[in-house]
């Protein structure tokens, strides 16, 4: 007998994690239909070929009829009438979460926080197949833990956003860690409180016997991880104490089961260290031995879109840091850097942009693009030179323009890439292609 068999569900959304459910439920003996807001959407037809009911252009209360479960896709707000309708109704509303939690036989690790999912993920799975496990990333990274769940692995990493925690209610991690907790996604959540409260659910369900890890330095984040129910493990960058995974001379330092050193982590920036010692926390509560998180760590590499120099001109770097979306990933860009030319704005996601001004020490210039760029002007205005660009070309030459030799160029935008691009890798790849058409006019002369 499958799991769902002659169960009916009705999936919110046809993104990824929409189609993945959707798939995973149909191969698994459910009854789908699918409701998605946008009229035209690629790949329905292949859905519809699965027995998959696609209704497409709008959502209407009729949709529901019949459903013992609604599965919503992350990018549907809490406060969608969609949902509303479901709850008005009785009916369960679940993430695509749970659809790979009721599935899932292999023991996972869950990542959430503001900034650093991806890269600790990564750390950690890279843990744990230096461990000699069959392990993979999975969830927001871009492979859905609905289809990750039925592949057989003997263990997951699963990046959880707090779209994804909000509905939750079968997701059960042996560790979980909450990275960070900083303002953002503020128009879907509708407030601080209810986004640190999404945060807390991935604790939820586990038990005194299992572990979370918590942020030392974060103090928002840390109150969120004092309420985790089970055990309580800390990360911090500087020097650890008992329980804690910290940094001693630039190394890796875990004070968890006695001590242990792992080296130096690859890269030396704010962000990959904190990321750093959360995954050699993660590994060692998981169970692996401490070589194992050494050589993890020792073979991660950068995930695009995360700082990496896409172009050199006359000994300028311009520098790709479009995976910076909110204002707290931009201000861990920043830090430790002088004499940046910093190109900001987009979609500020309700979230206030003025903390941005504590990086005014490190600007030479600011050029400030999208929806949001009357808002970086007038926080950086009258404090360094600030331009205004209608593209991320423009941006480019902008940047230039302002920067003087000894400059960087810094694509660390504090918000949402979608007023004027797909997503934050678009962003990402504009800005490097037009930085290299750039650096190719210059050596033509």
């Amino acid at each position: 007998m499958k799991a769902f068999d002659g169960k009916r569900f009705v999936v919110v959304g046809l993104g990824v994690a929409g189609r993945a459910a959707a798939r995973v439920l149909v191969e698994e003996g459910a009854s789908v239909r699918v409701t998605e807001e946008r009229a035209d959407v690629d790949g329905a037809d292949a859905f519809r070929a699965l027995d998959v009911e696609v209704l497409t252009g709008g959502h209407e209360q009729w949709h529901l009829d019949g459903a013992a479960v609604v599965v919503t896709s992350p990018g549907v707000p809490e406060h969608a009438p969609v949902l509303a309708w479901a709850a008005e109704r009785g009916v369960e509303i679940w993430s695509e979460l749970d659809v790979g939690a009721r599935l899932c036989e292999a023991p996972y690790v869950a990542v959430t926080g503001t900034n650093g999912k991806s890269t600790t993920t990564e750390l950690v799975a890279g843990m744990m197949r230096a461990a000699g496990l069959d392990a993979v990333a999975c969830g927001n990274i871009g492979h859905p833990f609905s289809q990750a769940a039925r592949e057989g692995h003997e263990a997951l990493v699963v990046e959880a956003s707090s779209f994804q925690l909000r509905f939750h209610h079968w997701f059960h991690p042996r560790v979980s860690v909450l990275l960070n907790v900083a303002p953002d996604h503020l128009d879907w959540h509708a407030s601080i409180e209810g986004y640190a409260g999404s945060k807390a659910r991935i604790f939820e369900l586990q038990t005194i016997g299992e572990w979370h890890v918590g942020n030392a330095d974060d103090p928002a984040a840390a109150e969120v991880s004092r309420g985790a129910p089970c055990r309580l493990a800390w990360f911090r960058r500087g020097a650890p104490g008992d329980g804690e995974v910290g940094f001693e001379d630039g190394e890796v330092v875990a004070r968890m089961d006695g001590e242990e050193w792992f080296g130096r982590p690859p890269f030396d920036s704010a962000g990959f260290r904190a990321d750093a010692a959360a995954a050699a926390a993660v590994g060692l509560a998981f169970g692996l031995e401490p070589a194992a998180v050494a050589e993890g760590m020792r073979g991660m590499r950068l995930l695009p879109h995360r700082g990496q120099e896409v172009a050199r001109i006359g000994g300028v770097p311009f520098l790709d840091d479009s995976k910076a979306t909110n204002v707290h990933a931009a201000l861990h860009a920043l830090e430790g850097r002088t004499n940046i030319v910093l190109i900001a704005g987009g979609r500020s996601k309700g979230v206030e942009l003025a903390p941005l001004v504590a990086a005014t020490p490190s600007l030479a210039g600011v050029v400030a693009i999208g929806e949001a760029a009357s808002e970086i002007v007038a926080v950086f205005g009258g404090r360094v030179p600030v331009r205004t660009a209608g593209s991320i070309e423009e941006a480019v030459r902008s940047a230039y323009e302002l920067a003087s030799p000894g400059c960087t160029v810094l694509l660390a935008p504090a918000c949402a890439s979608w007023d004027m691009f797909s997503d934050y890798r678009e962003r990402g790849e504009r800005f490097a292609a037009a930085a290299s058409e750039l650096a190719t006019e210059s050596d033509r002369g």
